[in-house]
């Protein structure tokens, strides 16, 4: 498999855990009847907002689906869908982090705005990531030839993803490497990121 497909399979991997994560985390801590750890929430979306929502996708949207639609064009429909989906990402993003600064500051009164706004988005995505790899990627392997794949990766590579690639940016490991330890056992990254049935 080439190095970027499965880079984008591994950063789908890191996304479904986290995005499962932000719900077990919210799980718990209504079970407690206690204010979630709102730092961890705000690491968390920051890392979806900084990573998956602007490169990740555009790495897709920009390098990947273009190079499908050339080749395979009975594939423009689900990849204008799967484009939208990506345009509407970061207001989707924006829309769920206000959601939770107003639940910090507000209280309770906000609990359900913000527990309902975050299963809707994660819906969203993990709908989406189950497209990717059940279409898109599988198609994108057997279609794009090796001159494609590299110039992909070339790309690719200035700007990887800090939970996958372990050469990124030192600062941002510290920030995610914080986020796993933060989050309990059973709500942790670690855990989640490694998932016993693929997403």
């Amino acid at each position: 498999m080439r190095k970027a497909l499965r880079v984008l399979h591994d950063e789908h991997r890191t996304l479904t855990g986290l995005l499962r994560a932000i719900l077990a985390v919210l799980a718990e801590s209504r079970e407690r009847g206690t204010a979630p750890d709102f730092a961890l929430l705000r690491a968390m979306l920051f890392y979806v907002a900084e990573f998956p929502e602007k490169r990740h996708h555009r790495h897709e949207s920009d390098l990947v689906f273009p190079k499908l639609r050339a080749l395979s064009p009975g594939t423009r429909g689900l990849l204008d869908r799967l484009d939208e989906d990506h345009r509407r990402g970061d207001a989707k993003i924006r829309e769920l982090e206000h959601a939770l600064t107003a639940f910090e500051l507000l209280g309770a009164a906000r609990r359900d705005v913000f527990e309902d706004a975050a299963r809707r988005y994660v819906d969203f995505h993990l709908a989406h990531i189950a497209l990717e790899e059940r279409e898109i990627l599988p198609l994108a392997e057997s279609t794009l030839g090796a001159e494609d794949w590299d110039e992909i990766e070339q790309v690719m590579a200035h700007d990887p993803d800090p939970l996958v690639e372990t050469g990124s940016d030192p600062d941002y490991r510290r920030l995610f490497g914080a986020i796993a330890f933060a989050a309990r056992p059973g709500n942790s990254l670690i855990d989640a990121r490694f998932p016993v049935a693929a997403p």
